[in-house]
């Protein structure tokens, strides 16, 4: 295996996230690894919702933060998202002022949204639909036009190395346009730090929102190397994917519930109406389940946007009207067919206030980080808000430790030439995402996330020498061995076999993989303490 080092900071990842740390880091030299071109495959450009902030002068950053721990169902850090939210402000005007032409009113203020859960309207977004295809292209912009930031296209992160507690190099490969058409020979490279800001789990789930790249591999990739995963369990299922049949599923955001569309079934029933007294508008696993029971008992739900919207919604909300296009549906004539997909993952690297890792050397931001902000159900449009939080957090936690550098005396990365090898079989990929979708799902059970969890091993060793099918199956091993051990129903997680929550507040969950690796009978016995940070 080839060798490389450098001075610059690495960071894994090409989303929201990765982005602001690269420009909060500068000019401190940084190296970005992106499979795909600057703007392609990441979750961040798919988000339609928005970010959540208190923009509006009734509105404050206390109240956004109880609408946060009240979502979060009893398990959400209070203090951080505190903390968060009051950062909010700050963002949204920095993004501004990088050129994210946020929807304004004719006085100049934000345009803001409600979604669920939310006690008020802020979320603000962009043209309806396209905050976040907005955000990026902004940030692409200035990364690019930022001396400092150096991106790799066309690479991709397959592994970490860690000696004695800490990470001191990534195995990376280049990668062709389509993921599975082969990866090539990996070299190790050394870097000054790492930033781990690749995304979530979405695309390990059959039924997904997520892009096809999506697949828990950065969080495999820490787990392999040590690093504590917090409230892996904890995966939100996103009640109002387009049940269209593509995949991933086109998303139908859920500012259209914000702007009065509502949720019916092939009786013309609103069923939210007698399930939460919020409706359309409960919290996203509320509705989530909600969907969920509806299409196990085949009667198709649907959201209906005809008298809330009407025609409005083809230059409201572009994006959703573009995918019932492509899907034969007219939004404005008939309900759009919906069903709950795999949206976001709570659960992640485990961090501290600062972003770092429980590994020396490395930090994470982003949905592949887990800081306690989310709780056991994400708080609608708090995602990228918190991708923005601790981006700069971890920017400025690596700066105080590095201290000063020679910017001037920072090379290039220069990648040899390397050969193409092993991709994840394609047929193993779709049985482990059905594996998830059918024993870690919407609704679990001990049965069934046990038969899980075998058939994850089964699928590992049926290709044990590749990489990226290992980061996969470390995710999804640690999803369903968390959900396996959490014997009780809390927000996104629900236990069929333990229906009741156990009491108003909960514990997060830590685990590393050698934990789950080595579930047995006895290991629901075991207590996790909280992880220790370097």
């Amino acid at each position: 295996m080839d060798e490389l080092s450098t001075g610059r900071v690495v960071i894994v990842g090409a989303g929201l996230g990765a982005l602001y740390a690269a420009l909060k880091l500068a000019p401190r030299p940084v190296l970005m690894i992106s499979p795909e071109a600057l703007g392609e495959g990441a979750s961040s450009a798919w988000a339609q919702g928005g970010v959540a902030a208190a923009m509006h002068d009734a509105d404050s950053a206390a109240d956004h933060a109880r609408d946060t721990v009240r979502a979060g169902a009893g398990t959400v850090d209070a203090q951080i998202a505190t903390r968060v939210t009051a950062e909010a402000r700050a963002h949204i005007l920095d993004l501004t002022k990088l050129g994210t032409p946020f929807d304004r009113t004719a006085e100049g203020g934000y345009v803001l949204s409600r979604e669920a859960a939310h006690s008020f309207a802020r979320v603000v977004r962009v043209r309806g639909d396209q905050a976040g295809a907005e955000i990026m292209r902004a940030l692409i912009a200035e990364v690019r036009a930022t001396p400092s930031i150096q991106v790799l296209e066309g690479v991709m992160a397959t592994g970490l190395q860690a000696e004695n507690g800490r990470v001191t190099g990534l195995e990376i490969a280049r990668c062709d346009a389509q993921y599975d058409t082969g990866l090539s020979a990996s070299c190790l490279l050394h870097g000054a730090a790492y930033i781990m800001a690749g995304g979530g789990s979405g695309g390990l789930y059959a039924l997904t929102t997520n892009p096809p790249r999506i697949r828990g591999q950065v969080i495999g990739m820490a787990a392999r190397a040590g690093a504590v995963i917090a409230d892996a369990e904890f995966v939100q299922f996103h009640p109002t994917a387009m049940a269209t049949g593509a995949d991933p599923a086109p998303l139908a955001t859920e500012a259209l519930r914000g702007e009065g569309a509502v949720l019916i079934n092939r009786h013309g029933e609103r069923f939210m109406l007698r399930l939460h007294p919020d409706a359309e508008l409960a919290p996203r696993d509320i509705v989530a389940r909600a969907i969920y029971a509806q299409t196990q008992a085949g009667l198709c739900p649907a959201l209906d946007t005809r008298d809330a919207l009407g025609a409005r919604i083809l230059t409201d909300f572009p994006a959703v009207a573009k995918a019932c296009l492509e899907a034969g549906i007219d939004p404005v004539r008939d309900p759009i067919p919906v069903a709950a997909a795999a949206h976001y993952h709570m659960g992640g690297i485990a961090t501290d206030e600062a972003g770092r890792s429980t590994l020396a050397g490395l930090w994470a931001c982003g949905e592949a980080a887990s800081t306690g902000l989310h709780g056991a159900n994400r708080l609608a449009s708090n995602g990228l808000l918190e991708a923005l939080v601790y981006a700069r957090r971890c920017a400025v936690d690596i700066d105080a430790t590095l201290g000063s550098v020679a910017v001037e005396e920072t090379p290039i990365v220069i990648l040899p030439n390397l050969a193409v090898a092993q991709a994840p079989d394609p047929a193993l990929v779709t049985r482990l995402r059905r594996a998830m979708t059918d024993g870690a799902g919407v609704i679990r059970d001990a049965v069934g996330l046990s038969r899980t969890l075998t058939e994850i091993a089964e699928i590992e060793a049926a290709q044990p020498d590749c990489p990226a099918l290992q980061n996969m199956t470390a995710t999804a091993t640690l999803i369903a061995a968390a959900a396996l051990l959490r014997e009780e129903s809390r927000g996104a997680h629900c236990r069929s076999d333990f229906p009741e929550t156990k009491g108003a507040t909960g514990t997060r969950s830590y685990l590393t993989l050698s934990d789950a690796l080595t579930l047995s009978d006895t290991l629901t016995q075991r207590p996790h303490p909280e992880p220790e940070f370097p």
